[in-house]
């Protein structure tokens, strides 16, 4: 059968589910980052320790996604994800009820476990299915999905924080995914070009070892590593600077900062198209110099400047984000979904490493502390990329 190409009703049923699914996985990841104050009053712990109600998550997401992303390779792609959409949205419901922060803890560290199942499959699904001259489109139309879910995340948990409790935030978005969860299952189409492989443990190593080996992955792997390191630290933080003096927001203005995700939404189905067109380092260089721009905006004082600067550096980040991980989809020639397990391996790891670093730095240096590795972390992206070409993407299409 032929691949999906933009434009047709099957692509669309694809991306539409898939955009449906993104926005569950990364609503339920993402609800608890601006409730990281509530938690640091409410269980008297410091910025670092309230941090880990999100950095758990993505901690035990990263180590699953290298299991699902191969077991998926085998058991197939639909329902790996069905599953984990399903099981995760029921966490969540229950997480809204934990008695005690160590209790909050496992149960997030749960969440990351189930909540693996899609990212880790469906940059395999859409590498497979849809076609080369598609892939750029349709992977920005999944990361739009990303991006508004976790959107949609943390405007409802700081709302629904102020009007009601955090209890009652994290119940309503695990009730909404559920319903999302069903629409997914109904949606997808089935994996038509999907070739099973029976489980091997010593090839699932090898092709492991061939991936890393490989310098143009590696270096993808680790423009992952410390872009979402960035982007975690910054949004981490953010919400402790402007619940302070002189700005004094309340938990609900902050959650609606997160408004700025809508720049991600288009720039990441934007770049994409344009990555395909263009080529891709010219554009990932693009939206890294975006990146810079927006952090240092956040160091000036006027309030209109933070959010111009976080919309600017959500603009840069998913749009980078976007084109890296279709590069990563082209490049690897064999297992891709594990090349993409990888990728979010890294990923997640920065988000988990960072997203708690981040927070000595806030204790010790105050905002332009937080900034300043914010900034290292990017500028170390331009030379991680500058050896990766377009010659072996555009031999693929």
């Amino acid at each position: 059968m032929s691949r999906l190409t933009e434009g047709t009703p099957a692509f669309r049923r694809a991306n539409g589910a898939l955009f449906a699914g993104g926005f569950v996985t990364f609503s339920i990841l993402y609800a608890v980052q601006p409730l990281i104050p509530v938690f640091a009053q409410e269980f008297s712990i410091s910025p670092a320790m309230g941090s880990l109600a999100l950095s758990v998550t993505t901690a035990s997401l990263a180590v699953s996604m290298l299991l699902l992303g191969s077991l998926s390779d085998s058991w197939g792609r639909k329902p790996i994800m069905v599953v984990s959409l399903f099981l995760s949205s029921l966490l969540a419901m229950v997480t809204a009820w934990s008695p005690n922060f160590s209790s909050l803890l496992l149960f997030r560290l749960l969440e990351g476990i189930i909540l693996a199942g899609l990212p880790a499959v469906a940059m395999a699904y859409l590498g497979e299915e849809m076609a080369p001259s598609s892939l750029g489109a349709a992977m920005g139309l999944y990361i739009s999905g990303n991006s508004i879910g976790g959107l949609a995340g943390r405007v409802l948990s700081g709302t629904l924080t102020d009007l009601l409790s955090w209890r009652m935030a994290l119940a309503t978005i695990g009730g909404i995914s559920l319903l999302l969860s069903l629409w997914f299952w109904r949606a997808l189409p089935p994996s038509n070009h999907f070739q099973p492989r029976r489980p091997d443990a010593k090839e699932l190593l090898l092709s492991m070892g061939r991936h890393l080996k490989n310098p143009s992955l590696l270096r993808l792997f680790f423009v992952s590593f410390v872009l979402m390191g960035s982007f975690v630290t910054l949004f981490n933080y953010i919400g402790f600077h402007l619940l302070a003096p002189p700005y004094s927001l309340s938990h609900s203005i902050i959650g609606w900062l997160f408004l700025v995700y809508l720049t991600g939404s288009f720039s990441s189905a934007w770049m994409g198209r344009e990555a395909d067109r263009r080529g891709r380092k010219k554009v990932l260089w693009s939206g890294l110099a975006v990146m810079l721009v927006g952090a240092m905006f956040t160091l000036l004082s006027p309030l209109w400047c933070k959010v111009l600067g976080l919309a600017l550096f959500t603009f840069g980040f998913f749009g980078s984000h976007s084109v890296a991980s279709g590069w990563v989809g082209i490049t690897a020639q064999t297992a891709k979904a594990q090349a993409a397990s990888l990728y979010l391996f890294f990923y997640y790891a920065g988000s988990s490493v960072f997203g708690t670093l981040g927070g000595w730095f806030w204790s010790g240096f105050g905002w332009f502390g937080v900034t300043g590795l914010i900034l290292f972390l990017i500028l170390l992206s331009f030379p991680l990329t500058r050896p990766l070409s377009d010659k072996e993407t555009a031999a693929t299409k």
